[in-house]
């Protein structure tokens, strides 16, 4: 068994679509992810939005909007006077949630989950469907019924024990070996939807590569593999042939749009072999992320936006002793705030954290310990690894600098946009 995981922009449009026919037309033995199509989940974050102001006119059109889209697609596919009953039945469950839902503020993110998830839901059906009527006889598959995750909405993590009871049971006795399941969605144990947060569709791929024991993954994207940096950011990127897991999670720690690190753990268990290949053209042979490859020395430069700098001060001048840290990572990890970087003095610790709904929440709690919270947005983190002082000077790196930090191996830099 291989695992193949398809990002939106790969099936944003027909052509994406049936690129996608191209790659696994012949495969056996496949279990294909599929992200929502295009920017499908921003514009269901605005169905969610207008829902939370109360606005279902506004959410009606939206949705209206949504649905030409992806009829579009169909029409471009396999003919206007097709109808995939599937597809429309979503649309209309989609209506009634908003026209229906009694909203209150405190199940914000049970409904955002909700509403989200039917980008993925959609896409796989569509594409399921194509496959069956272009010869690649496939299996779609409801993830929301094969991964159990914890009772936490947005940011949800899978039950992999519990999941791979469930997976197994859904791809049971079926008469084909290729199946079509959703990323980033699954379900928590009172039956509601949730979704797995950033790049989860890369960890539910990871997620059916471990449990089916998969030869290996495969991420298509549209780049040529994994990049040493952002190319919009630093021009000199160059492609890095090989990683191992570790210098893999350390980048994406820092910012590095590559995989994620909770991604990683999990091929790393059965280290199972991840490949990042180049969506326009199947042929060449990108990227892998094995064990069976030294750690690299090569020069990574990574970019991470939308952080919040917390600057926490004491305000009665004590010093900051270890037990103020584990209260201070206890009030983070109770709202899943994940902390990209700590720098502290004798009475001022800096905390430089992914933006989240909770932040205000957690500014909250921390000025209610005794302390004095300021709060920055617009921040941004840079770090170079295995950095050298030309690359340094050659991107002006000290302009609107806060906060910088340097080690033998590296150099991070928290800075105003």
């Amino acid at each position: 068994m291989n695992v193949y995981k398809f990002g939106g922009a790969s099936v944003k449009n027909a052509a994406g679509v049936r690129n996608l026919l191209d790659i696994v037309t012949g495969e056996k033995e496949l279990f294909i992810i599929v992200s929502a199509m295009g920017k499908t989940t921003n514009a269901l974050e605005g169905v969610f939005t207008a829902m939370q102001q109360g606005d279902k006119e506004l959410a009606m059109r939206l949705i209206d909007e949504i649905y030409t889209c992806h009829r579009t697609i169909i029409n471009d596919l396999m003919g206007a006077d097709v109808t995939i009953g599937r597809v429309d039945a979503f649309f209309e469950e989609l209506r009634n949630i908003v026209l229906e839902t009694i909203y209150h503020e405190s199940d914000a993110e049970l409904w955002y989950d909700t509403i989200v998830a039917f980008g993925e839901l959609i896409s796989t059906t569509i594409i399921s469907n194509y496959l069956n009527v272009n010869g690649v006889a496939n299996c779609w598959v409801d993830m929301r019924r094969a991964f159990l995750t914890e009772q936490l909405h947005k940011n949800a993590s899978v039950n992999i024990e519990a999941s791979e009871m469930l997976l197994k049971r859904e791809i049971a006795d079926s008469p084909v070996s290729v199946f079509v399941g959703q990323g980033f969605i699954g379900s928590a144990p009172d039956g509601t939807i949730t979704t797995l947060g950033r790049e989860g569709s890369d960890y539910s791929a990871a997620i059916v590569a471990n449990v089916l024991d998969a030869d290996s993954m495969v991420v298509w994207k549209d780049v040529d593999g994994i990049l040493n940096a952002d190319p919009k950011k630093f021009p000199e990127a160059k492609k890095i042939e090989r990683l191992n897991y570790m210098d893999t999670i350390e980048m994406s720690y820092s910012g590095a749009q590559i995989i994620h690190p909770k991604t990683i753990k999990h091929l790393k268990q059965k280290n199972i072999p991840l490949y990042v290949r180049s969506f326009s053209n199947k042929h060449a042979t990108g990227s892998v992320i094995t064990g069976d490859v030294e750690r690299t020395y090569e020069t990574f430069m990574t970019h991470k936006d939308n952080v919040v700098l917390l600057k926490l001060h004491l305000i009665d001048l004590s010093y900051m002793l270890e037990e103020m840290f584990a209260r201070l990572f206890a009030i983070f990890d109770n709202h899943r705030i994940h902390i990209n970087l700590v720098h502290n003095t004798a009475v001022d610790i800096y905390i430089a954290v992914d933006s989240s709904w909770h932040i205000d929440d957690v500014v909250s709690e921390l000025m209610a310990t005794g302390l004095d919270v300021d709060k920055q947005e617009n921040v941004e983190i840079i770090t170079i690894r295995h950095y050298d002082d030309e690359i340094y000077r050659q991107y002006d790196l000290d302009e609107n600098i806060i906060i910088k930090q340097v080690s033998p191996q590296s150099i991070r830099i928290v800075r105003k946009k």
